[in-house]
């Protein structure tokens, strides 16, 4: 089975210390956010956990637990886009982190990393010369590290009407443009580009049309291919085999204007005062009237060895 940590909040920034002593007790205990009283007990066992998914703007506080990642597959997207504290106030330097993702590739391997350059808005700021230049900039830096990019345009969810009022969609024209020119970038930088969610009308830019945590990727990862259950996608569009999420929303301190996951500072601040490294939920802890259950956990693993 595939273990996910980064659709709800970033652990690898902000939660290390709480996934190191998951890892160590071998359990994790999640909230179903819609029912906080129901909750999901995984199993954190190479037996069963085929591969860990990793969503993050800075994996580098994780790296002193890595022995403890060390028995598992993991299959990492790490974001870095040219926004500044005005669009992402949390988030460390760019420079940094593109070191911080060499690092990474070092240590896990160039097939397991994959870099997000999303999602892309247009402002007077951060024009499409703008994001050019800069993907140039990140491409080569990353030359060698990845052969994974993915992109996609702001999606204008209902949070962002409070939290990020003044964005604007991408036109279909400015959006084929900009596909068109990071498809040619990426390529002389020895990346493909996958575009998330999928849409028909940007294919003939070049871009693979497939979304980015899918079940090629993980197997590409790892290795292996895998066999998994049939699995709904949360978006009618979305290509991406996601579930068992071990985080909790509302509790990201990079506090990106344009994040899904996020209702607002006061309640990330809030959330993040209950948060203890020691307990099985990633906020709190055990509560009277928990119906635990005990997820049936099992391996995807097929005998054949992916080929890529």
């Amino acid at each position: 089975m595939i273990i996910n940590t980064g659709q709800r909040t970033d652990i690898p920034a902000f939660f290390a210390p709480w996934l190191a002593n998951r890892l160590r007790a071998g359990s994790v205990c999640v909230r179903n956010p819609f029912n906080r009283l129901q909750v999901s007990r995984y199993r954190l066992s190479p037996d069963v956990v085929d591969v860990i998914g990793f969503c993050t703007k800075n994996p580098e506080p994780l790296f002193p637990y890595f022995d403890l990642l060390e028995p598992f597959a993991q299959f990492w997207h790490v974001t870095i886009t040219p926004y500044g504290r005005d669009i992402e106030p949390g988030v460390p330097d760019k420079h940094r982190l593109l070191a911080v993702f060499r690092e990474l590739s070092a240590r896990v391997g160039t097939p397991a990393v994959a870099w997000r350059y999303d999602p892309i808005l247009l402002s007077p700021t951060y024009s499409m010369d703008y994001h050019l230049r800069a993907f140039e900039t990140m491409a080569a830096a990353l030359d060698g590290a990845t052969t994974t990019v993915t992109i996609s345009f702001i999606q204008l969810y209902q949070k962002l009407a409070r939290n990020f009022p003044e964005a604007a969609d991408v036109s279909l024209e400015d959006r084929l443009y900009l596909a068109r020119r990071i498809v040619e970038i990426a390529g002389a930088h020895g990346m493909e580009v996958r575009l998330c969610p999928p849409d028909d009308r940007l294919a003939q830019t070049g871009v693979v049309n497939a979304g980015c945590m899918t079940l090629d990727l993980y197997e590409r990862a790892i290795g292996r291919k895998l066999d998994p259950p049939a699995f709904k996608p949360a978006r009618a569009a979305c290509a991406c085999y996601l579930g068992c999420d071990i985080g909790a929303y509302s509790t990201c301190p990079h506090l990106c204007r344009y994040c899904y996951a996020n209702h607002d500072a006061q309640a990330v601040a809030a959330n993040r005062a209950r948060h203890d490294p020691a307990s099985p939920f990633l906020i709190g802890g055990p509560e009277e009237g928990d119906r635990v259950h005990d997820v049936d956990q099992r391996s995807w693993k097929v005998d054949q060895l992916a080929l890529f």
